[in-house]
């Protein structure tokens, strides 16, 4: 049998095709475009100090021909304001000419406006009178602690157990510390350790160091000289004060209607966590990206915030000099990717914004009724929506509603809420936004009085008669997430409020 010749296994063929390569500049442009703006204000503050011939552009905000803002976008076919216009013009003519020559022209003095504050002088003499005025840094509360335990405590041994009591003290004022093994741990007696411990409670502010709540409120009844058998009694059942169980109280304590509602009263006007307060900083406002006003005929305009948009130019004359002048391969090399990383940072932050501003105009024209009656008319959106719309992926419709906010006539809202799940309405009715759903659950309760508190059935039926098709659990899902407790709590607590208000 005759075998014929195998054919070669070895083949050289040659092929087309198109992929996405993860360049590092591609991998930060998405970084930026779902960063906040405080993280891209401080991206760009890094990259203008590594690159040479990145600059902070300090210019007037650019104008169209029109007169318009070049960031400013128009929402509902609504037409340029006058405000817009009037912020970009051009000097009127009673205005001093451009080329105006000041040579001989004698400056008056005009007294100096200093911008130093209370503790300078508009003149710079050397008068410190004011320095009282400027304020100082203050003491935090293990400090503000550290000092009277300094003060408070002569003997060394206890300020030692003192300052150890103090290094495990929680933010809120607890101290959650097994008395027995850190008297075992530092080599004295319990009962030291203990004694230390109460004596710390009454340091200010009153109640910390305590191992629990009750522990905490009946160091502060103590210092008002208000703690008594009935208070005790109260507080070893605040349990039964949390159900709002009075009558089971009453009988504990051994009171009346009337002098359980001064006992509660009393306790109220309490803190229970005393160095929670203490150490507060002031939370940080919340700068938008874009500002929505209203046009001069009802519809809306957006435009970029300048206060949070970095802006950044390239100095070409400084790089076309650094080309000229240098003949190391080295050096040109370092310009050229210097050059080119800053081409791409300006290229990236306008394509950042353009998008912001894009996806916020479909966003604003999709909910209009929000804006113009409130939350019941939130509509249902998903990101798919305004993908289809500008053109762009659901992911990048991700990242661009990630950590950004709009400022409108409703409040500062992030992008993110205005993408919300759709709850279908009865009998082939147009869907819901589940926020508008919630807000209208959050009405019915507020309306309710002791005598009608609506349980999670009744908002069902009642919805369901609105053209709101629920079930009876989401109701509840969503009556937690608004910590509105059950309507036999609520039932309670409104007959407990006028049981207290009649004694």
């Amino acid at each position: 049998m005759a075998i014929g010749p195998r054919s070669s296994g070895l083949r050289l063929d040659l092929r087309q095709s198109q992929s996405l390569v993860m360049t590092p500049q591609l991998r930060q442009a998405i970084k930026l475009l779902q960063s906040s703006n405080l993280e891209v204000a401080a991206f760009v503050e890094e990259e203008l100090e590594r690159n040479p011939l990145l600059e902070r552009d300090e210019r007037p905000e650019p104008a169209m021909e029109d007169g318009r803002r070049a960031d400013v976008l128009p929402v509902l076919d609504s037409r340029d304001s006058a405000a817009a216009a009037a912020a970009d013009s051009l000097p009127s003519e009673a205005a001093a000419p451009l080329d105006a020559d000041w040579s001989n022209v004698h400056d008056e003095g005009t007294p100096f406006s200093s911008s130093l504050g209370a503790g300078g002088r508009s003149d710079f003499r050397d008068d410190l009178s004011t320095i009282e005025n400027l304020a100082g840094r203050e003491p935090t509360l293990r400090e503000h602690l550290s000092e009277q335990i300094r003060l408070g405590f002569r003997e060394p041994r206890e300020q030692l157990i003192a300052s150890a009591m103090l290094a495990m003290l929680e933010p809120s004022g607890r101290l959650v510390v097994d008395v027995a093994a850190m008297a075992a741990r530092l080599g004295c007696a319990k009962e030291v350790v203990e004694g230390v411990r109460l004596r710390l409670q009454r340091l200010d502010p009153t109640g910390m160091f305590a191992a629990n709540l009750a522990e905490c409120l009946c160091a502060q009844l103590a210092e008002k000289n208000r703690l008594d058998p009935a208070m005790e009694a109260l507080l070893d059942n605040l349990p039964l004060l949390a159900r709002r169980d009075y009558r089971a109280l009453q009988a504990c304590c051994g009171v009346d209607a009337e002098d359980l509602a001064e006992m509660i009263a009393e306790i109220k006007r309490l803190d229970p966590k005393p160095g929670a307060g203490f150490d507060v900083t002031p939370a940080r406002p919340i700068e938008p990206d874009v500002l929505m006003r209203a046009g001069p005929d009802g519809s809306w305009i957006l435009e970029l915030n300048p206060e949070t948009l970095p802006r950044v130019l390239i100095n070409q004359g400084f790089a076309a000099r650094c080309m000229l002048r240098t003949t190391d391969k080295d050096q040109k090399a370092f310009v050229a990717e210097k050059l080119q990383t800053a081409n791409w940072m300006v290229k990236s932050l306008e394509q950042r914004a353009n998008t912001i501003l894009k996806v916020a105009a479909d966003i604003v024209q999709r909910q209009d009724g929000f804006f113009r009656h409130g939350v019941e008319f939130l509509k249902p959106l998903i990101l798919r929506e305004v993908a289809e719309t500008v053109e762009m992926h659901e992911s990048t419709v991700s990242r661009v509603t990630a950590n950004k906010y709009i400022a409108t006539p409703r409040g500062v809202l992030e992008l993110k809420f205005f993408f919300t799940t759709a709850i279908s309405g009865t009998a082939g009715g147009e869907s819901v936004s589940a926020a508008a759903v919630r807000h209208r659950i959050k009405t019915m309760v507020d309306a309710e009085t002791a005598a009608c508190v609506l349980s999670d059935d009744a908002i069902v039926l009642r919805l369901r008669e609105e053209g709101v098709d629920i079930a009876r659990r989401t109701v509840a899902k969503y009556r937690d997430a608004l910590r509105i407790p059950s309507s036999v709590q609520r039932k309670r607590d409104k007959e407990g409020k006028v049981a207290t208000a009649w004694a």
